[in-house]
């Protein structure tokens, strides 16, 4: 997803993309997320101010592209499952609202009114408007295909092409080489891997995460809906499983259950504890699923780096090397901002937002 927003801003911009895969368009994390375009579990920061610009690039593309990519304005409420929890939701709320978030309390009595299927007893939530969906597999193959890029998959990239000053001339693959002044690590997960090919450290780790999928249903569940404790996941540093639930319906009509996260490298064994946990959390949100039949589980690995922020922009290690990866679990919410700002540092346009947070090279010194 990334890397075809990059190669649609950057074409925008008047230059020439290709786009090398090695598998297919969202056959990797892309092709495993639910679509998530949130501000609602980012703290105010430079991760929120990627949200917000990404956010309202997200609702241009909409108008664009509409129906095709699923996207749905649908916004996200986030329940406290206790009266101490719902205090410090509110004091998480109120940081984002000075930052410019919509974030709008919600009593426990007036819960039904937003989502009618939810547990009963539940204190109170957050409901935050600007909380949207897309089918990412469908976004990444409409942005690819608009953005008129040239689509090289089934290439893998064997190593970075540099002049004998270190500079930049392009990657080779295993069907062949190809020059460009500049080359764009959109590479995910495996974004270290790519970015030890030009001779420089990211710290890019998999972060394994399962999803549930139900039967298709009647829309029952409005939002998306999870539980406040989600916010400290994402934010968690731990190796360990870690779930907390995550509830949305689809276009499609089947509703989605997350969310796992736990570090066991790019091992895709089915785990049974993980999904149980899934399952659990969702039918605590809403009891209604315990009469409902689970299709299908997938799996898929967020691209982890240690402070939890993308590295975005020019690397001064490598003169013509960029990075836009390591996004963890949001790389589909903040493509579009990754985008356009990597479009506007490769046409030397003063970046609508600071990228010294997203430097790829901030943690050189953990190397030494």
């Amino acid at each position: 997803m990334v890397g075809a927003a990059c190669a649609w801003y950057a074409g925008r911009a008047g230059l020439d993309v290709i786009l090398v895969d090695r598998g297919p368009v969202a056959g990797g994390t892309t092709g495993a997320g639910e679509g998530n375009l949130l501000v609602s579990d980012k703290e105010p920061g430079p991760e929120l101010d990627l949200a917000l610009l990404s956010g309202r690039l997200w609702g241009e593309l909409a108008r664009e592209f509409g129906d095709a990519v699923e996207y749905e304005p649908k916004g996200g409420v986030v329940v406290a499952s206790s009266p101490d929890g719902l205090v410090a939701l509110e004091r998480f709320a109120e940081g984002q609202r000075a930052a410019g978030v919509a974030a709008e309390p919600v009593a426990g009595d007036r819960l039904h009114d937003l989502e009618p299927h939810l547990a009963p007893g539940l204190p109170g939530a957050v409901h935050y408007p600007q909380d949207a969906q897309v089918m990412p597999a469908l976004a990444a193959a409409h942005l690819l295909r608009a953005s008129a890029a040239r689509l090289l998959t089934g290439h893998t990239v064997t190593d970075v092409l540099r002049a004998p000053d270190g500079t930049v001339r392009g990657v080779r693959t295993d069907r062949g080489d190809i020059h460009a002044p500049a080359v764009i690590n959109a590479a995910g997960t495996w974004g270290g891997e790519l970015a030890a090919l030009a001779g420089v450290r990211l710290p890019v780790l998999p972060r394994r995460g399962f999803v549930l999928v139900t039967e298709p249903l009647p829309r029952r569940v409005r939002h998306k809906v999870y539980a406040a404790d989600y916010v400290a996941d994402v934010a968690s540093d731990s190796a360990a499983l870690q779930t907390s639930p995550v509830v949305e319906g689809t276009a499609a009509g089947p509703i989605l259950i997350g969310a796992s996260r736990e570090r066991v490298g790019f091992d895709r064994t089915f785990s049974l504890p993980a999904v149980r946990a899934l399952a659990a959390g969702a039918t605590r949100l809403f009891p209604f699923l315990e009469r409902v039949r689970a299709m299908r589980s997938y799996l898929g690995f967020r691209p982890y780096l240690p402070d939890h922020l993308p590295a975005v922009g020019p690397d001064p290690r490598v003169p013509g090397l960029y990075h836009a990866c390591g996004h963890e679990g949001a790389g589909i919410g903040l493509a579009t901002g990754t985008g356009h700002l990597i479009a506007q540092a490769l046409t030397a346009k003063t970046p609508d937002l600071d990228l010294a947070p997203f430097r790829p090279d901030r943690f050189a010194e953990e190397a030494a």
